[in-house]
């Protein structure tokens, strides 16, 4: 049974335990501002009201176009306080996408983040005759014939609502029940139309109740969030922080990550692997740019952390010489690793997309933790997880309290629980494709082990099936060799119909870059190493000690360096940082038919 009634009366009942306490903290220029409950629910309340007075009716659809800041979170609130629900929308999201989101979501109002967002929708007014008004967050007022209203002049609004209806907001409230239309999220999806994802307050109510009986977290911890809040990951760590009560400083600059890490020192925080992966190659380029005794010193840290990393996992401590070493270790290369991060970091939470297990145990070695997740947008995104008194590297933990699973005969993961989607707006086939009696089909290949623990092995429709008959997990293969190879940035693995299996490889550019100068090379572009006889060479040392440990079949028999890496603006990535596998191999078809012209002669 919920313990709250919406998502509304959770923030509500929030501020009424802690109003004095800070709820959120955000960066303007070099500066961080915070806020209480208390102060947080005035501007709430103001946004509400302002949602109100331009007649929005309980479960009409918000949208927030908009990368995560502090200003996504108020409207967001605002917008179920208000008895709405909110479309999310990705800022990079195209003109004609966004259109068609806004119109297939039937909202009436949407929140957007400035005028290069507001010209996205001016440019398609005609096919979103829904749209009332845009309030812009920070950009030109009264713009469009009145159609765009300024953040503030729409607060001014809300108050003056407020005045002439004492009380309306908690009548507003009072009716929303776990039932109603909480949230409605546009799958970015690597292929198709996208579908709303429709879910309920109850979802919400069930994750963070979840998040809260695991203990992962308590009122005492600080979050850094950046996430995409457009992200059913950002989404749920939202909702963990209005259940349990820890502060948030918020900041969706990815380029300042680790810089506002340093001066938030958080404890926790939630990332997509490509974060962790970054950091891993940066590290390791980086230790072995410095060369002489300082990379010395680094692999004897490593060595060392990996040993006492092994030790931890079977639930032991150090001791005797190699506590002594580790000591060391940490003294001249973990501590300096964590304080890039804070110097106060608990844990990190991964999910998204799958986590190579060598990169998890690597930040272990360093003393930091990384709890591997996972869900689906049709979940609620947190369904199962790994925690500090149950962790298990490789895995994803066993499902959140409420949640039943069972793997199906083809190995598919399927699970229920009251975090499941009410369906996909708008489209009946697709919900009946998707969920059999409230159970989620979710795509993914996995198996459960003796207490319970999750495994992914690859997605379903990913599964390469080689034109000899044999199943390769690309995934599984990618993973690896990030671990691997300290100087690639993706990895996608192709064979499905092939004789063969084959890969084309994107370079981390910072890493790539420090290479480059260490090997006479310093000054070229990325587009000219990726050409560089040196650098292929290196990639192919990493391509063989990968091939050592993979079936014959399995094994990548060639590979091409692409002349520039995979980014969201190019279709390549979807905003939570998946490789858009399809699009990518449509794109550089031409490499991938080079790779097997004539190669029946060669084998």
């Amino acid at each position: 049974m919920a313990k709250h009634q919406s998502v509304a009366h959770m923030f509500r009942n929030r501020v009424k335990a802690t109003p004095d306490l800070e709820a959120y903290s955000w960066r303007e220029g070099d500066t961080w501002k915070s806020i209480t409950w208390q102060q947080t629910e005035v501007v709430v309340n103001e946004l509400a009201a302002g949602l109100r007075a331009l007649d929005l009716q309980d479960e009409d659809r918000v949208g927030i176009l908009s990368g995560t800041r502090i200003e996504w979170l108020f409207a967001d609130l605002a917008v179920m306080v208000g008895g709405g629900a909110t479309t999310t929308i990705y800022p990079s999201t195209t003109a004609d996408e966004c259109a068609y989101i806004v119109n297939n979501s039937g909202s009436v109002l949407v929140f957007v983040e400035n005028d290069k967002q507001v010209a996205k929708l001016a440019s398609r007014r005609d096919k979103l005759p829904d749209v009332r008004h845009l309030v812009v967050i920070q950009g030109t007022h009264g713009a469009h014939d009145g159609w765009v209203i300024g953040w503030e002049e729409f607060k001014a609004q809300g108050r003056t609502w407020q005045a002439a209806n004492p009380g309306g907001l908690d009548e507003v409230v009072s009716r929303i029940t776990p039932q109603k239309l909480a949230t409605l999220i546009y799958t970015s999806g690597t292929t198709g139309v996208p579908k709303g994802v429709e879910l309920i307050h109850d979802c919400w109510l069930f994750t963070a109740e979840g998040g809260e009986q695991l203990n992962i977290m308590t009122i005492n911890d600080k979050q850094f969030l950046w996430l995409p809040l457009s992200h059913s990951f950002g989404k749920v760590l939202e909702v963990f922080g209005l259940q349990i009560g820890f502060p948030t400083a918020v900041d969706g600059e990815i380029p300042r990550i680790v810089d506002n890490l340093a001066v938030v020192r958080p404890t926790f925080m939630g990332a997509a692997p490509r974060i962790f992966e970054k950091v891993y190659n940066k590290i390791i380029s980086g230790a072995k740019e410095a060369g002489g005794l300082k990379y010395k010193i680094f692999r004897f840290a490593m060595g060392v952390g990996r040993e006492v990393s092994k030790l931890r996992q079977a639930g032991k401590e150090p001791t005797g010489l190699l506590a002594m070493k580790y000591k060391v270790a940490d003294k001249l290369v973990f501590s300096k690793i964590r304080a890039r991060f804070g110097g106060r970091v608990r844990f990190f939470i991964s999910g998204s997309a799958p986590l190579n297990r060598d990169i998890a145990e690597f930040f272990h070695a360093a003393g930091l933790m990384v709890l591997e997740g996972y869900g689906l947008t049709e979940s609620s995104a947190a369904s199962f997880v790994n925690t500090l008194s149950k962790n298990k590297f490789g895995t994803v933990g066993a499902p959140l309290p409420g949640t039943e699973v069972r793997i199906a005969d083809d190995g598919e993961i399927l699970f229920k629980s009251r975090g499941i989607m009410r369906g996909y707006y708008r489209m009946p086939e697709a919900t009946a494709e998707a969920l059999d009696n409230g159970w989620l089909h979710t795509g993914d290949i996995g198996e459960l082990d003796a207490d319970n623990i999750l495994r992914i092995t690859d997605r379903k429709k990913a599964l390469i099936k080689t034109s000899g008959g044999k199943y390769v997990a690309p995934s599984a293969i990618e993973g690896a060799f990030k671990a691997i190879c300290p100087l690639v940035g993706q990895m996608i693995v192709h064979g499905d119909g092939r004789n063969f299996c084959s890969a084309l490889i994107t370079m981390e550019d910072d890493a790539v870059m420090g290479w480059a100068k260490q090997n006479g090379l310093e000054g070229k572009s990325y587009a000219e190493l990726s050409r560089e006889p040196k650098v292929i060479a290196e990639f192919q040392k990493s391509i063989d000690l990968l091939n050592k440990g993979l079936a014959s079949f399995e094994s990548i028999k060639k590979f091409a360096l692409l002349p520039k890496d995979l980014t969201i603006e190019d279709g390549e990535l979807t905003p939570s940082l998946k490789v858009k596998r399809k699009d990518v191999e449509k794109k550089y078809k031409h490499l991938l038919d080079e790779f097997y012209a004539g190669a029946m002669a060669e084998i």
